[in-house]
């Protein structure tokens, strides 16, 4: 919880916008303020994360998930067509932020990303874990961040950014992707993985060579998010996450794709 009391006043002035310009979420022709800051082409374009199997997962027939239940259901009440950028990471999806290229996004609230995104309440909350050797002696969070402990991460990963701010004697080893960070992790021999703890825990019951530490480095709210600049599109989104949330969207999302129903966000 750390993390989220953290990140409180990043929050703040997209819910308080919400709470004073209250918003029917029923299908409805929407103010063209909004459909001007959600969908400027007339399509809603939404990011897609491939690298966090918990939200989304790549299929025959396009990307499917939670994340992209949510941008369905928010085009249908839009009432535009919905197209779904898919990226291999997160850390893409963030830096192309300013591209144009993408209306709304799913990804882990953080600091650095806040500066050029405007994100929603969380709507699922899932772990950080570390990942090690059967064999290392590391048997806790705390002796990770040691000198000559090799970190494996996704390059611009929430937890890369958190665990750049909060490691100081252990080194960060950068993968394009969360996946090739394992792929790293398990082939150069390092000390340890970290990752989100659904996969990780995953690899480690497919290979017995290999634990997670018990416990979490950090809590990662996943949350949706727009570029920063849109006022009307950002309290119209902070509103359909609360009513998501509320509905019961989220948990059948994350049930029908495999995952917990219980890591939907309070």
């Amino acid at each position: 919880m750390r993390i989220l009391a953290a990140l409180g006043l990043l929050l703040v002035p997209v819910l308080a916008c919400a709470e004073t310009k209250p918003m029917t979420l029923e299908p409805m022709t929407p103010d063209p303020a909004i459909l001007h800051d959600l969908a400027p082409t007339g399509t809603l374009r939404a990011a897609i994360n491939l690298g966090n199997p918990v939200l989304a997962q790549a299929g025959p027939d396009g990307p499917a998930g939670v994340s992209v239940d949510l941008a369905r259901a928010l085009a249908a009440r839009l009432g535009v067509t919905v197209t779904f950028v898919t990226f291999p990471g997160a850390g893409a999806v963030s830096g192309s932020a300013g591209s144009g290229s993408w209306d709304i996004c799913f990804l882990a609230i953080d600091p650095k990303r806040a500066e050029g995104i405007a994100f929603t309440a969380p709507y699922v909350l899932i772990a950080g874990s570390y990942l090690v050797p059967d064999s290392s002696p590391i048997r806790t969070q705390e002796a990770v961040d040691r000198d000559g402990v090799r970190v494996s991460v996704g390059r611009g990963s929430a937890y890369d950014l958190f665990l750049s701010r909060s490691l100081t004697h252990a080194t960060l080893v950068r993968a394009p992707t969360s996946a090739e960070a394992v792929t790293a992790f398990a082939r150069d021999g390092l000390e340890v993985a970290a990752g989100v703890a659904q996969p990780l825990a995953a690899y480690a019951a497919a290979h017995p060579e290999v634990r997670l530490l018990p416990g979490h480095f950090m809590e990662i709210p996943q949350a949706m998010g727009l570029p920063v600049g849109r006022p009307a599109g950002a309290a119209y989104l902070a509103d359909f996450i609360a009513w998501a949330k509320r509905e019961g969207l989220v948990r059948r999302g994350l049930e029908a794709s495999g995952q917990d129903p219980g890591l939907a966000a309070p």
